[in-house]
């Protein structure tokens, strides 16, 4: 009814007295924002300006401009300090019902992999709104899920002390590398020139693509300095990683040793490595525990470049993305940040343990060098 009698662009009728008194409002230093913005709307409509014009122009909604020419009407500038009664304009939701909210939360239903706010609503007779109040409080998420991988390697342990080792109380005299290589890089070229970013409007991509082929990215990872030495090649065998080896063997000085860090690709154990190691004695090779990547400092390194420069890159060929991923580490080199690792094997032994008993099975059994965790477990 409201909305009907105030829709045209008609200018209010206000007396004299109560637009000097609204004037005065708007003037003065001590009057509430709420209120002064109450009385421009009611100027702005006895100078004939229309409801949407207002809206805009006072940043603020239609209805609102509406209901305050209304109010006005009804009581004249009285009115515009008069606010109506709030508070809880609904029951509360009793406890022993949150409580259940909570425990069918913890179970999928019967016809889903995970409940939604309106299913639950509709489950349990509550409306949408409290049960998005009763999940944030609980910490519930139904609609994210984490993955995880406990690694079944039977040296964990050692494999873990050895690699942290290296992270906590590196050797001297050495240079100590996480090595790893990053395969198949897509050189994507879009189907479509993409907008650029503006103000109020994100930068635009199209969804389809068109490949150009592939490379493989080497790297090592500098853990003291955070410097990288990278080289793309075109396929990702055991000659690639012989090659890539000899590549650090020339970029690092002869007199220091190397200690690699790197996974169980089978590659990085190729009789031909071996033997390359064998006459190459500075160089020493620590293979981390399988399903354990997250313990190969470069694989960060790796997200960080995927971020920076690949993922949203423009490649119309695989040299494009050669000479692109080759200015990132030398981008990188100049301006170097190290990953720092503080998480010592006691710590994450711990941890791993608390997964396996979750899982239900047994705990892994530290060395004598990890004293600390056999007490605990003790």
């Amino acid at each position: 009814m409201l909305c009907g009698m105030w829709a045209s662009s008609t200018a209010l009728a206000i007396t004299a007295e109560d637009k000097a008194e609204l004037e005065r409002i708007v003037r003065s230093g001590r009057t509430e924002q709420r209120h002064a913005l109450r009385a421009r709307i009611i100027l702005g409509a006895a100078e004939g300006r229309s409801n949407n014009a207002l809206a805009k122009e006072l940043k603020t909604s239609r209805p609102t401009i509406v209901d305050w020419r209304a109010r006005y009407v009804e009581g004249g500038v009285k009115a515009l300090f008069e606010d109506r009664p709030r508070g809880r304009s609904f029951e509360a939701v009793a406890r022993s019902k949150e409580a259940e909210i909570v425990a069918k939360t913890q179970s999928p239903p019967a016809n889903a992999t995970h409940w939604s706010c309106r299913r639950m609503a509709e489950t349990c007779g509550v409306s949408k709104a409290s049960v998005q109040r009763i999940w944030q409080a609980n910490g519930l998420k139904p609609h994210l899920v984490k993955t995880f991988k406990l690694s079944n390697d039977t040296h964990f342990i050692e494999k873990l002390e050895d690699v942290v080792g290296l992270y906590l109380n590196p050797p001297e005299h050495a240079l100590v590398f996480c090595i790893d290589e990053k395969s198949q890089i897509q050189a994507l070229d879009r189907t479509q020139p993409g907008l650029p970013m503006k103000k109020g409007r994100a930068g635009t991509m199209t969804h389809d693509y068109k490949r150009h082929g592939t490379t493989t990215l080497f790297a090592a990872l500098d853990i003291l300095k955070g410097e990288v030495i990278g080289q793309c090649m075109a396929r990702h065998r055991h000659q690639e990683f012989l090659k890539f080896l000899k590549a650090i063997d020339r970029a690092t000085p002869q007199k220091l040793d190397v200690h690699c860090i790197a996974d169980n690709y089978a590659t990085h154990k190729h009789p031909r490595i071996k033997a390359w190691l064998v006459r190459h004695p500075r160089f020493h090779l620590h293979f981390i525990p399988t399903s354990s990547s997250w313990l190969n400092l470069v694989e960060r390194w790796f997200g960080k470049i995927t971020v920076d420069r690949i993922r949203r890159g423009v490649f119309k060929s695989v040299a494009e993305l050669t000479t692109a991923i080759d200015d990132y580490i030398a981008h990188n080199n100049a301006h170097p940040k190290p990953f720092i690792w503080t998480k010592s094997a006691h710590d994450i032994i711990l941890k791993v343990n608390r997964g396996r008993a979750a899982l239900g099975r047994p705990p892994l059994l530290p060395t004598a060098n990890c004293k600390t965790v056999r007490e605990t477990l003790d």
